[in-house]
């Protein structure tokens, strides 16, 4: 299997690694077998998108990332202690106040992945043991997502002295007057409840029941317009049971690339960056897998923009919404959703189809209304 995924992406061409951000992203959309397949094989959704002609308009800006770096080291400047007392502080649970010396920092260097994913392991068993609190900085986590390993990397997971384990996520975005933006505290929140349930795989092996995940978060951010850190608690119940949920529906990689024509690769070139393979021929490679557009895939996927075009060629109804296409039943297509509504086709006892009707029934209705409104008011006004 490793070799096949090899082969999709380019025998010379790094893997690139599965983060918490991307595997929120395909947990929230679960059935596109093509984001599944690529992410699964490392491929270079960037690199292959700009050769097809269809680049990516979004990300991080380059002073973001600076500003972000530079706020996540401030925070840990201490040695966890400020990570420890903002927790200690959102959580009000009349536990005594940690003390200057009360806080360790293991050691999490190890070679290579592997080595730093068993050294973590390793590092939370023996926190656990301690019965005191713990920052571990940079841990590496591991996750099987459809059949392929994926290495997470959260800013840091905080130990509590009972045997609890709480993610922590470090954002640049303000916390202003308390609150921030509704959308970026929920991405926030879906990539800690991806740390989270790496986290317990790792808890039910290494912890031996001493240990619990626990259901909140603790989310990082720079208070008002300053660079002092604010912080709030933020609930993965309900993050936690979808991404579990859609991550289970994900079909698995090996399936996927078994169906594949064929001699189908996704290599560029020899770096994977600058292509040389003409941009049909990756096309062609990419419709081989079949996708699952929608419109929230334009602020998640580096193919968004490729996937949105070749679905408004098939006048398919996925670019006008997940909820819409939903409501659709067996109506793929705009035309034929036209078609049904006008009475030219499909069966009257299809609910999407009679529903079609009634709506097309009450919009002439409608305009004639709106018509004979307009006809009275010109010959008042004559």
């Amino acid at each position: 299997m490793r070799q096949r995924l090899a082969e999709l992406r380019g025998p010379s061409v790094a893997p690139v690694p599965l983060d918490a951000r991307a595997l929120a992203a395909l947990a929230a959309n679960p059935g596109c077998h093509r984001r599944a397949l690529l992410d699964g094989a490392g491929v270079d959704k960037a690199a292959l998108a700009r050769a097809v002609g269809a680049p990516v308009t979004f990300g991080q800006s380059q002073f973001a990332f600076v500003r972000g770096h530079s706020f996540e080291a401030r925070v840990k400047s201490d040695g966890g202690a400020e990570l420890v007392r903002l927790l200690h502080d959102r959580l009000a649970d009349g536990s005594p106040a940690p003390g200057p010396d009360s806080v360790d920092t293991p050691d999490l260097s190890a070679a290579g992945l592997q080595g730093r994913t068993a050294r973590t392991a390793l590092a939370l068993r023996e926190a656990t043991a301690a019965g005191r609190w713990a920052v571990l900085d940079h841990p590496l986590l591991a996750l099987t997502v459809a059949g392929t390993p994926a290495y997470l990397e959260p800013d840091a997971i905080v130990v509590h002295p009972d045997g609890g384990w709480t993610v922590v996520e470090i954002k640049s975005f303000a916390m202003i007057d308390g609150s921030a933006d509704a959308a970026k505290v929920g991405a926030a929140a879906r990539q800690a409840a991806v740390y989270a349930l790496a986290l317990e795989a790792v808890a039910e092996r290494v912890a031996e029941g001493a240990a619990a995940v626990r259901e909140q978060a603790l989310l990082v951010c720079p208070k008002d317009f300053s660079n002092l850190p604010a912080a709030a608690l933020v609930d993965l119940r309900k993050p936690l049971a979808t991404t579990r949920r859609q991550l289970e529906r994900l079909t698995g990689v090996a399936e996927i690339a078994a169906g594949l024509p064929e001699g189908t690769t996704f290599d560029l070139s020899g770096d994977g960056r600058t292509p040389t393979r003409p941009a049909g021929e990756l096309a062609e490679a990419l419709d081989a897998v079949a996708a699952a557009y929608a419109p929230e895939c334009l602020a998640a996927c580096e193919l968004a923009f490729h996937c949105r075009a070749r679905a408004r060629a098939a006048d398919s109804v996925q670019t006008l919404g997940r909820g819409v296409r939903a409501e659709l039943g067996g109506l793929t297509t705009v035309a034929s959703v036209l078609a049904a509504a006008a009475g030219e086709a499909g069966s009257p006892d299809d609910p999407a189809v009679a529903a079609l009707r009634r709506a097309s029934a009450l919009h002439a209705e409608a305009l004639a209304l709106a018509s004979a409104d307009e006809g009275a008011l010109a010959g008042a006004g004559r």
